[in-house]
């Protein structure tokens, strides 16, 4: 396999390029203006001319593309920004590979997002693929736009897209900025002699969570096996509250902690509930999770000590 990853320097690409190469795939791994040209091709996903130039280096059968605005309260701040570099930025792809591919079939694996899904009704749990779409957010609604842009040109030009929709996951070395990281750095530096003191948002929320290494997974079996045009949930199948995965973060890291509540962690965009099914994805693919919950949260507790 010969693969573009775009946003291959942020949380996820990272982990995805280092599996493809495990694999054996020829990898360029594309990172934006300000990233290390000694590790990443540049890529502008505002600049035509360096999308052509990406293309023409990786010479790819399949590009994953990562590259995007990700975080929920960044997008509320800026939804203008989020709006073209998710939904435009991706359109400008996708002419790019049409230019680039003419006759030669080039496959997108395209990483959504359930913020697509927006707030449900308990009925409709565990989410599937075939509900309507109701992002309740700027940057829920930038990757419906997105899937809508590509499915739109797999209808119009015949090019070949998968969509994998990926719930929340999780890893070492993620940013502090997302609740467990932030939790497990938390309890890293109390552990370390800081004060006992420990700021959190909104603790009934509950999410689908799973390892970032079981997702480029997905990606990666998506990206060879996945229906062109179909979309897929990337998820366990189970939920679980904050307030759950804080407890279990506080047992492996046997500190006493005061936990208290944060106003600025709170967000009234916050979905209650988010809960996927994977069926789709399993029955085309084989893939499944490899990673239990508590290992993975272990994994991240000692990368933050």
């Amino acid at each position: 396999m010969r693969a573009l990853v775009t946003g291959a320097s942020g949380f996820v690409g990272r982990y995805l390029v280092a599996a493809l190469r495990r694999d054996g795939a020829d990898v360029v791994a594309c990172g934006g203006p300000h990233d290390s040209p000694a590790e990443y091709v540049r890529l502008d996903l505002s600049d035509s001319r360096t999308l052509a130039g990406a293309l023409d280096a990786a010479r790819p059968d399949v590009i994953f593309h990562l590259a995007a605005q990700t975080f929920v309260p960044d997008s509320l701040r800026t939804p203008i920004e989020t709006y073209d570099a998710n939904i435009m930025g991706t359109a400008r792809l996708a002419q790019a590979v049409r230019e680039y591919g003419g006759e030669r079939r080039l496959r997108i694996l395209f990483t959504s997002s359930a913020e697509v899904y927006g707030s449900r009704e308990p009925s409709e749990y565990p989410l599937r693929e075939t509900l309507d779409l109701r992002p309740s957010s700027p940057y829920g609604a930038s990757k419906a736009a997105a899937e809508a842009v590509l499915l739109a040109e797999v209808r119009s030009f015949g090019l070949d897209v998968v969509v994998a929709r990926a719930f929340n996951h999780i890893g070492p070395q993620q940013d502090e900025r997302f609740v467990v990281a932030s939790l497990a750095a938390q309890l890293a530096r109390i552990a370390a002699g800081a004060r006992q003191q420990l700021l959190v948002g909104n603790l009934a929320v509950a999410r689908d969570f799973l390892d970032v290494r079981d997702v480029v997974q997905a990606y990666i079996a998506l990206a060879r096996d996945g229906e062109p045009g179909e979309v897929y949930n990337v998820c366990s199948g189970a939920a679980v509250t904050i307030r759950d995965v804080l407890g279990e973060l506080i047992r492996i890291a046997r500190v006493p902690v005061e936990v208290r509540e944060d106003p600025a962690r709170m967000r009234n965009t916050d979905i209650p509930l988010s809960v996927g099914d994977p069926a789709k994805l399993h029955e085309r693919t084989g893939w499944r999770p490899a990673r239990a919950l508590v290992d993975s949260l272990r994994d991240i507790y000692e990368a933050s000590r």
